[in-house]
């Protein structure tokens, strides 16, 4: 494997930061959005359209991925980022919106799974472990940026959000710089993996895994908004500070993920993650001042730093040339099908403490389930 540069791995993880993004940036300004273009349906569908766009058209994405290769997958993908995120702002019409907000999510999934690919490609091993880690801190990182930005816009302007979209263009500037135009020749250690017998199963298992975690991660940042203020009586300033502390830690624990594969092993490692997404509902269902909603933040970070960039890094192992595609296409289904999914927890109860612990005995249910599949296969 050839050195790779420090302009490159700057640009891939600029780049997966792009995903985190492509709904939360006008979270900050949807009251002013709304107010401004006369949006008559629910304001939350322009957060969660594109994550209902990317589960859409990731099989499709899947396909193309062999045909056009990583370099030009990224491109097509960044070019409509940046065209479709930046015209929301002059569209006052509340259906052609919702299609471009849609169409916004078929664009992020190209970028997710042409990244993931040149991450599997330009990588191998532990490195590759590692890499992951860092693409899922730059995610979390770049969730934080985002939104605060997207907050001290938007305060000065409703449409300026839109804006921070063209930073699609700057990344697609630094691909055309930093990553190698053609897709560079895959070892066979993926190969022999992934002609296991049981990667099939392994394959479906993570992505069960992938959609599980991610929807209980956002459980907390769909009640989280409304719980806090409601119960604890947070400003809105404090409870956005209190789910950016959810993503620091997350970006603490995810750059020691690779340590605690090494004296777990991966299947042990998922299920403690999920064991503490159990530990963060239960002290959420529990919670009575501060020190406990702290607690639970940490215990809900810690979960997502353990599942998702190890489930990210398993997926990518278990791939041949042949299947990666899919499979990447896949994970960003169950990555961003769980994002969906979690809006729909308000339907379980109007009670908070109902609904965070359904969510610890869900994390508990998982847990014992993931590891005994893991387990299983390991043993196979």
């Amino acid at each position: 494997m050839k050195k790779i540069s420090n302009l490159t791995i700057f640009t891939l993880l600029l780049v997966s930061s792009l995903t985190i993004m492509v709904g939360t940036v006008i979270a900050p300004s949807l009251s002013g959005i709304v107010e401004h273009t006369n949006f008559s349906l629910s304001p939350s569908w322009l957060i969660t359209l594109p994550s209902l766009g990317v589960v859409i058209f990731a099989p499709l994405i899947g396909r193309l991925l062999p045909k056009f290769g990583n370099f030009k997958l990224l491109c097509l993908g960044l070019v409509p980022y940046g065209i479709l995120g930046v015209i929301g702002a002059f569209i006052t019409n509340d259906y052609l919106l919702i299609v471009d907000r849609f169409l916004l999510g078929g664009a992020t999934v190209a970028i997710q799974v042409s990244v993931t690919a040149f991450i599997a490609e330009l990588f191998t091993g532990e490195k590759r472990l590692k890499m992951i880690a860092w693409q899922v801190m730059s995610i979390e990182f770049g969730g934080v940026v985002f939104l605060a930005l997207g907050g001290v816009l938007g305060q000065i302007d409703w449409q300026y959000p839109f804006y921070i979209y063209l930073t699609a263009i700057v990344c697609l500037i630094l691909v055309l710089k930093a990553l190698p135009k053609s897709d560079p020749k895959i070892e066979n250690e993926a190969i022999v993996i992934a002609t296991k017998k049981n990667s099939k199963l392994k394959v479906q298992l993570i992505f069960l895994g992938a959609l599980l975690a991610m929807m209980l991660f956002f459980v907390g940042f769909v009640t989280l908004p409304l719980y806090l203020p409601e119960t604890f009586s947070f400003s809105a300033s404090e409870t956005g500070f209190l789910m950016a502390f959810i993503s620091l830690i997350t970006i603490v624990v995810a750059s020691q993920m690779p340590k605690t594969v090494k004296l777990l092993g991966e299947g042990k490692t998922v299920t403690v993650g999920f064991l503490f997404f159990m530990l963060g509902y239960t002290v959420l269902a529990m919670a009575i001042n501060v020190p406990l909603l702290i607690l639970a933040a940490v215990f809900i970070g810690v979960g997502f730093g353990l599942t998702i960039p190890l489930l990210s890094h398993m997926m990518v192992e278990v791939s041949t040339p042949q299947n990666q595609g899919k499979n990447l296409s896949l994970l960003s289904m169950g990555i961003f099908g769980g994002q969906f999914l979690s809006t729909f927890i308000e339907y379980v109860s109007t009670n908070y403490t109902a609904v965070y612990s359904v969510s610890a005995s869900l994390a508990l249910i998982i847990a014992v389930v993931m590891y005994y599949r893991f387990q299983k296969l390991s043993k196979e």
